[in-house]
């Protein structure tokens, strides 16, 4: 599975911004794809991800009500839109997937816990 982030970048308090993943190579119709962060000096997390079988949609709770996951199936694209960004939002961004079986999500968003496969990360930096 290949995976490739986008769309990160500097914006001010309060701005949006759009990350894409475009993603290729599943070879299983049943997964999940999602986006994870890690801030400096801070332990990687859970933002949020996707079912591909029902697209049901899954969020960490300091994230919801701001950003929204969505996918598109003829492309293979996911994207996560980010509003009203704060300075807690600033890491490096990573597009991943693993197979649902070994997916769990909580309030601290999506876990995987076998098979799971990611891309680059892609840097947000939010300014104060």
């Amino acid at each position: 599975v290949q995976l490739q982030a986008s769309g990160g970048g500097l914006v001010q308090i309060g701005g949006s911004l759009r990350l894409s993943c475009a993603a290729s190579g599943f070879t299983s119709d049943s997964y999940a794809i999602g986006w994870f962060r890690q801030a400096p000096g801070k332990e990687r997390e859970g933002v949020s991800c996707i079912s591909s079988v029902d697209g049901s949609t899954f969020y960490a709770d300091s994230v919801k009500g701001r950003f929204t996951i969505s996918r598109d199936n003829d492309t293979n694209t996911v994207y996560l839109l980010m509003n009203n960004l704060q300075p807690d939002d600033t890491a490096v961004y990573y597009c991943a997937t693993a197979p649902l079986y070994a997916v769990t999500a909580g309030p601290n968003g999506c876990r995987y816990h076998a098979k799971d496969y990611w891309g680059k990360g892609t840097l947000v930096t939010v300014s104060s």
